[in-house]
């Protein structure tokens, strides 16, 4: 399993200079909250601060930031492109001529290591968000990666969790897509071979009695059951329903399954109506009719999210969203 913080550290430790462009405040409607940010080296970045003009004249401005201690020579040779996830191509010429509202605060000296970006919102730049953005850009030095890898660190020790029971089909592709959200997705299986090819940060576990998993998970986890067998369904989701702290209990199946299962559980499992209410069956909703793996996977990732943040914002504990860095 590649963990999230070590993709931050590997970042860290290959790409040499580095800039730190992160939403220092904001004000009305912006693309991201207080506290997002990004790694920006010559050639590179890492995470995103909402995209669009915003984000070019932030990159443009942190690479201004980086080369503005070299020599003149060196610094002509600074890339104008920027190769990112999306090999987006960076509008230099956006960041240029600054609009109307625009306040940048640059370097005026090679020693500095900050600059501060107050941007609007509006047509000016080519985005009609109506809000505004302050951007503060630090150069990364050893005691600020630091900061950022205990922040990642922290961050990545409070995801809510999400178990995947089973790695058929629908769980590989639930897998694949839970893997870009801000949770820690654990895959279980009783196959070995069912749990091979599943996303490089995606924890799995082969277990024999997969409801025993069940009973081990943290507050707040979200359970999505899609085993090869209606008989080992029943056993996890019945064991699921019983904790009172989940935040989402989904089974895949159709109505008769549901209903099935909800004879068994309150007839042989001692389970309550108020227990079995709380199942979500079929996982994804049944107003797309699309059986496809990929579609229902989707449906389903969409839905444990909105579930997992109403129970981590409806409860006392750690935030679910990234702080701003220490100054």
């Amino acid at each position: 399993m590649n963990s999230k913080v070590q993709s931050l550290k590997d970042f860290l430790a290959g790409q040499g200079r580095l800039a730190l462009v992160e939403v220092a405040g904001t004000k009305g409607s912006t693309p991201r909250e207080k506290g997002a940010f990004m790694l920006v080296s010559a050639s590179a970045i890492s995470g995103t601060i909402g995209g669009g003009q915003l984000e070019y004249m932030a990159i443009d401005k942190a690479r201004q930031l980086l080369f503005s201690p070299l020599e003149g020579e060196m610094a002509a040779k600074r890339p104008e492109g920027v190769v990112s996830e999306g090999t987006a191509k960076a509008s230099s010429a956006a960041a240029a001529t600054p609009p109307d509202g625009f306040v940048a605060t640059l370097p005026s000296r090679g020693r500095d290591s900050r600059a501060t970006l107050e941007v609007p919102l509006g047509p000016e730049i080519g985005q009609c968000c109506g809000g505004r953005v302050e951007v503060l850009i630090r150069l990364v030095d050893a005691a600020l990666a630091r900061e950022l890898v205990t922040a990642a660190e922290t961050e990545e020790a409070n995801l809510p969790h999400v178990y995947l029971f089973g790695g058929g089909h629908v769980g590989q592709a639930l897998a694949s897509a839970a893997a870009l959200l801000p949770v820690h997705v654990v895959v279980i299986e009783t196959r070995a071979e069912a749990l091979e090819g599943m996303p490089e940060t995606v924890e799995t576990r082969l277990a024999p009695m997969p409801e025993a998993v069940v009973r081990e998970a943290p507050a707040g986890a979200a359970f999505a059951i899609l085993t090869h067998d209606h008989a080992l369904d029943f056993l996890i989701v019945a064991e699921a329903l019983k904790r009172g702290d989940t935040a989402y209990v989904g089974m895949i199946g159709s109505k008769t399954k549901k209903a099935t299962f909800k004879n068994w559980f309150l007839k042989s499992a001692e389970g309550t109506e108020a227990e079995f209410a709380r199942l979500v069956s079929p996982i994804g909703g049944d107003a797309v009719k699309d059986k496809r793996p990929q579609v229902i996977a989707a449906l389903a990732a969409a839905e444990m999210m909105k579930a997992l943040v109403f129970h981590t914002t409806s409860r006392p504990g750690p935030a679910f969203r990234g702080k701003a860095m220490a100054e």
